[in-house]
């Protein structure tokens, strides 16, 4: 079986490799310099070489704040347009397409309960806008896929929230976090496990959500990720940091179906803790 990894230097592709290379599981992983997803040509020439079984499609424009204006063309370029690409090279190699997408398609006024995966979209940014037209896309163009929903991703390849956190905390003795924005981390080795799980177990095609179980409060996980340095973190609304792009206040996404798989979902705090312990080794 052959296996494709697009976005091969991001946090997620990084991951990816790392947890097929343990498993001893070969793949090829193109970065931008090798498969440039935004030119058709270049992606079905590519597919046609190459003849992948299993697409991991982890590539994707993730500067939130700046889709919203110098980004917004590449953002819509990247993420829709070239998983449109990958979506179409897939269905004419018969490829099973993996596409990662964001809690971002859902605008968080859902307050009651956790989002579902046949939930109503509807992205406040430009960002969770373009990751929709590519979930549009897949669903359009590949008859065999699985669209895998996440959120608050951290890991070791990257930058993230966790490593922002840790790095002010050396310079500052208090810290600022919004405390009225709630969501699910993802430790992305969790996320790579459950995409791998996907390939071996060949679940029913379709939609999926995945992050680490129990939810947080951004504050709640700052202090978490803090708890044995000296800083103080301090709650704060939203208001107090305001941003170009919208994020959804509340974009806890329901793990059931995932669950339902018989996969083990660590929460948030195993995750975080042995991620921590992980970056000592």
């Amino acid at each position: 079986m052959k296996i494709l990894i697009t976005g091969a230097n991001g946090q997620l592709g990084k991951e990816l490799q790392k947890l097929l290379n343990e498993r001893r599981v070969p793949f090829d992983a193109a970065a931008k310099d090798t498969l440039n997803i935004t030119d058709q040509q270049a992606v079905m020439a590519y597919f046609k070489d190459k003849q992948p079984d299993w697409v991991f499609h982890c590539a994707a424009y993730t500067a939130v704040d700046a889709a919203e204006d110098e980004g917004k063309d590449l953002n819509y370029l990247i993420n829709a347009t070239g998983t449109a690409h990958i979506a179409q090279a897939c269905q004419l190699t018969g490829a099973v397409l993996v596409y990662v997408s964001t809690d971002y398609v859902f605008d968080g006024t859902k307050k009651t309960a956790e989002y579902r995966v046949d939930d109503a979209t509807n992205p406040l940014n430009e960002y969770g806008k373009a990751k929709l037209l590519g979930e549009q896309a897949v669903r359009e163009n590949c008859e065999k896929y699985y669209i895998v929903r996440t959120s608050w991703v951290f890991g070791e390849f990257g930058k993230n929230f966790v490593f922002t956190m840790k790095r002010l905390a050396e310079t500052h003795e208090s810290l600022t976090v919004v405390h009225d924005q709630f969501g699910r981390p993802t430790w992305t080795r969790s996320l790579a496990e459950f995409l791998v799980f996907l390939m071996t177990e060949r679940p029913t095609y379709g939609t999926y959500h995945f992050s680490n179980d129990d939810s947080c409060s951004w504050y709640e996980f700052a202090r978490e990720i803090l708890k044995d340095e000296k800083v103080i973190v301090k709650p704060v609304d939203s208001s107090q940091f305001p941003q170009k792009a919208a994020r959804p206040q509340y974009s806890v996404m329901d793990l059931s179906k995932v669950k339902e798989l018989g996969f083990k979902i660590e929460t948030w705090r195993e995750a975080l803790g042995k991620f921590l312990v992980s970056l000592h080794h």
